[in-house]
């Protein structure tokens, strides 16, 4: 168990290190601070079939002014205990990054994903696929276009959770790293678009709720290509699953 953990400390580590101080040398890079806060929600309809919602709220400087809200909603499928797919829609407002600017971006997305959990002792391993077709909305002087840019991108995310305490009430250790690569006609430069580590706690409220909180590095190219954003979020998510209690036929 304690090799797995150091394997993938090692590769994260690894990864962060290449990303930003082998890709961003000799370009401008910008820092920003965020506060990221979300709802994760699952409603099992039967043994297989569920829905699932989630919304984001990230603000600018702790709570400073906003950055972006999030919201999607899907249908998913679990395979086995261990596998699950879904696919859905989602839609994403960005506030203007550029100071005066009042019109916010709307970006639309279409996603498919799989996601396969596995333990190794104690050690329980999160691997999640996640293809976007993504439409962003272009903004020029302020004003909208009316036209769009469309991407594909490609997001691979591994997450390790271990307790670290005998009681399972109490806190366990996550670290969680994601990938995320881009292509269409839109890409000029490279397909990296970001990478996300994330380092925390996750809380076992009760069976249906639960919740996560930490540290997230975000490092994400921007779109002409020679300026980066490194960015420092601290995260809150929150995740609910319900079952759907079955009809008495009585």
């Amino acid at each position: 168990m304690k090799a797995y953990l150091k394997l993938l400390l090692l590769a994260a580590a690894q990864l962060y290190c290449t990303i930003t101080f082998g890709q961003a040398t000799q370009k401008q890079i910008f820092r920003n601070n965020y506060t990221w806060v979300s709802i994760n929600s699952n409603l099992f309809l039967n043994k297989h079939w569920f829905i699932m919602a989630d919304a984001h709220l990230r603000e600018n400087n702790f709570f400073a002014s906003r950055s972006f809200i999030f919201g999607r909603v899907g249908l998913g499928y679990q395979i086995n205990n261990n596998l699950s797919a879904a696919a859905g829609y989602g839609n994403l407002l960005l506030a203007p990054s550029t100071p005066g600017w009042l019109t916010d971006a709307d970006e639309s997305r279409i996603f498919e994903q799989l996601q396969l959990t596995t333990s190794y002792g104690k050690l329980k391993l999160l691997q999640r696929l996640r293809i976007e077709q993504r439409w962003q909305q272009t903004i020029i002087n302020d004003k909208k276009t009316g036209d769009n840019k469309y991407t594909n991108r490609f997001r691979y995310l591994l997450s390790a959770t271990l307790p670290v305490f005998k009681k399972s009430t109490m806190p366990q250790f996550t670290l969680s790293d994601e990938l995320m690569l881009q292509s269409g006609a839109a890409v000029v430069y490279n397909p990296f678009d970001q990478n996300r580590i994330f380092i925390g706690i996750k809380q076992k409220i009760n069976n249906n709720l639960s919740f996560d909180a930490g540290y997230m590095k975000i490092f994400q190219q921007q779109n002409n290509g020679s300026s980066y954003t490194l960015s420092n979020a601290y995260r809150l998510f929150f995740y609910y699953t319900l079952h759907a209690k079955k009809k008495n036929n009585s």
